[in-house]
């Protein structure tokens, strides 16, 4: 059982005040077939309409759904559309006591119509102006009087006028004074006003918006690590924040805390992408629950990232439930046991391991003669991790690198014998004279060399680095080395005490 795993079987029931924007969602469902003899534009024959809880509601939904207790405080019309969402969030066990009822304000309602997974159009009704005075107070009176009895504060802003300056500072101020952690999903350029939080949580746009940091891409396409860390920076000591975390969609989850000043990327789980709405209320909430129940930063994202992997693969706002997450966790083992034997099985695996937040480990070598010194270095190795992945040169590569009358065994007996240490997780091998390649297939969060390296350059250190991991350089047992074990074999074998 992982360490992730166990967390999310022992997970408590926290209690969350959830302060922001409320939206009712609504799906008009159906099919095109023919365009409008009125306009240029398809004609949708409505077949469905569904209505889910968005905005705010959303976030608490998503706690709730995990077996944490959600309150929500925002505010709605004195309509329809209010009476339905209250409705809504009361279902699924929200608590809506601190919920708001403005004459003066309408419900806000987002509603998309789609043809299958294509959206044709949104039709939003809101009102985007400040929350009126008395509305306002009235939020700031109870956030004051309450939020000491929550053992967290997430704020959700959709920039819809809720959360005035007045009221965000309010809510910060008293949660601070009641030692409970506020987190933020941030909107708009100015920050600012989430001054004195925990934790912001924007995506790249809005980092880089919000900062005036370019981050820039890689050659490879993916976010530079170094535009990464000036964005998080900027934000930890403009907002006076205990960590950063920068969300970065098909690319992972990024952060930087206070204390560690270490620049951390989480991949992403590779799957199909079927709708990113609400993503950033699953990642937030997540977060919120898991460290409201004593989860490392790090654990924290991680599960987040997990789980906003299953909403993106379902259509519209969507929750988590504790058995999904925990399906997602149980990575799956390689088809053929340790030893892999194709790209496609090697994929799955690495996919898997990275969507349950496990450090993959990698390292490669000939291990031609195992000895003492390889299950020490390998022993290190894992201990670096979660998983250790071991490349290993085929029969090919070792005969262009070491000559002719190496290796000494052949690549399944070399790879029958790895797979036998209770340390190597799997093996795979590589036909190329470097493991670059395979470094980049895999991108692992640790990428182990012998200490011999250090001068000659580490091949795939670039790649690693660049996408957030690092590269560690493991001691080696002097004196033990395949070369000088086949040497001493030699030399037993042709002395003349051993000539018969």
């Amino acid at each position: 059982m992982t360490a992730l795993t166990e967390r999310v079987q022992n997970l408590g029931a926290p209690r969350i005040l959830i302060l922001g924007d409320l939206i009712l969602d609504e799906y008009v469902l159906g099919d095109v077939s023919r365009i409008s003899p009125e306009a240029p534009i398809p004609v949708l024959d409505v077949r469905r309409e569904d209505q889910k809880i968005g905005g705010a509601g959303n976030v608490a939904a998503n706690v709730v759904s995990m077996g944490g207790r959600a309150g929500v405080l925002g505010a709605i019309g004195k309509d329809r559309a209010g009476d339905r969402l209250v409705e809504l969030l009361e279902t699924v066990g929200i608590d809506t006591s601190p919920l708001i009822v403005s004459k003066n304000r309408r419900t806000t309602i987002k509603s998309r119509h789609m043809a299958g997974p294509q959206q044709l159009v949104r039709v939003d009704r809101e009102d985007r102006g400040p929350l009126p005075g008395e509305a306002s107070e009235q939020a700031i009176r109870f956030v004051r009087a309450n939020v000491g009895n929550y053992d967290l504060l997430i704020i959700s802003d959709y920039g819809k006028g809720v959360l005035t300056r007045e009221l965000l500072t309010a809510a910060i101020e008293a949660a601070k004074q009641h030692s409970v952690r506020v987190l933020v999903d941030p909107k708009g350029s100015d920050f600012s006003r989430y001054r004195g939080a925990s934790i912001v949580t924007p995506n790249r746009a809005e980092a880089e918006l919000a900062t005036g940091c370019s981050i820039r891409n890689t050659v490879a396409g993916t976010p530079r690590i170094d535009d990464l860390v000036k964005a998080g920076e900027k934000l930890l000591a403009e907002c006076d924040l205990e960590a950063a975390i920068i969300t970065l969609g098909k690319d992972g989850v990024f952060f930087l805390t206070k204390k560690e000043r270490v620049p951390v990327i989480i991949p992403t789980h590779a799957r199909q992408v079927y709708d990113v709405t609400g993503a950033g209320d699953t990642v937030i909430a997540h977060l919120g629950l898991h460290l409201a129940d004593g989860a490392s930063i790090e654990d924290a994202v991680r599960l987040a990232n997990a789980a906003a992997g299953i909403v993106v693969a379902r259509l519209g706002t969507a929750v988590v439930k504790r058995e999904e997450l925990l399906d997602v966790l149980a990575v799956r083992e390689p088809r053929r046991g340790k030893i892999i034997q194709s790209h496609d099985d090697l994929d799955r695996t690495v996919a898997d391991l990275k969507a349950a937040g496990r450090t993959i480990v990698f390292t490669n070598g000939v291990f031609d003669i195992l000895h003492a010194g390889h299950v020490r270095y390998l022993r290190d190795a894992r201990a670096s991790g979660d998983f250790l992945i071991v490349g290993i040169n085929d029969d090919g590569s070792v005969r262009r690198i070491k000559g002719e009358k190496r290796p000494v065994n052949p690549i399944e007996d070399r790879m029958s014998v790895l797979a036998g240490l209770e340390m190597v997780d799997c093996i795979v091998s590589f036909s190329e004279d470097t493991p670059l390649a395979l470094i980049q297939r895999i991108s692992p969060g640790v990428l182990i060399k012998g200490e011999d390296w250090a001068e000659k350059g580490v091949i795939g250190r670039e790649w690693v680095e660049t996408h957030g991991g690092r590269v560690l350089l493991m001691r080696l047992e002097p004196g033990r080395s395949t070369t000088n074990t086949i040497q001493r074999i030699i030399d037993s074998y042709s002395s003349p005490n051993n000539q018969k």
